[in-house]
């Protein structure tokens, strides 16, 4: 069971997992090993996945980023199964999800400029097995940026 404290220090991990310990205890209220007791149950518990820097893809040369919806030629196990495994194991696929409504998969990539997304679209995303459909949405635009999740239940002050 999650409570107010570790709800806290989940937030905090997620706006800054630079924090050390005796910080985040400090601000949570707790000693630093009772905060690194508690961290590491929720890492134990996969509630904590892994630590991460986000990086800026646009500094890096990804100017665009594109959404891609993607339909099979079927919905049987071995064709799911099969366009999984060949997505995980291409870096060029940043978010893969398999969704409902007319689409099968939604594909998150980026790319310097048209020509190289069209080469990945060719490339990469055709040359997916099973794939019979391809629909891609240009990002014109990001407003607001995946930072976290919200807080879990009545509202955190930290």
């Amino acid at each position: 069971m999650i409570d107010k404290i570790d709800r806290k220090i989940l937030l905090l991990l997620q706006k800054n997992c630079r924090l050390s310990i005796a910080e985040i205890g400090e601000i949570v209220g707790l000693s630093a090993s009772a905060c690194h007791r508690r961290i590491g149950i929720l890492e134990d518990k996969g509630v904590i996945e892994r630590y991460a820097a986000r990086l800026n893809g646009e500094k890096l040369g990804f100017n665009m980023t594109f959404y891609v919806e993607v339909t099979l030629e079927g919905q049987s196990e071995s064709i799911l199964s099969a366009f999984e495994k060949a997505a995980l194991a291409r870096p060029e696929v940043l978010e893969c999800h398999l969704m409902t409504g007319h689409a099968d998969y939604l594909i998150k990539v980026a790319a310097p400029d048209t020509k190289q997304y069209e080469r990945l679209y060719r490339q990469t995303i055709a040359a997916l097995p099973h794939v019979s459909r391809i629909q891609s949405a240009l990002v014109m635009k990001t407003v607001k940026r995946w930072t976290g999740y919200p807080p879990i239940g009545a509202p955190i002050d930290i």
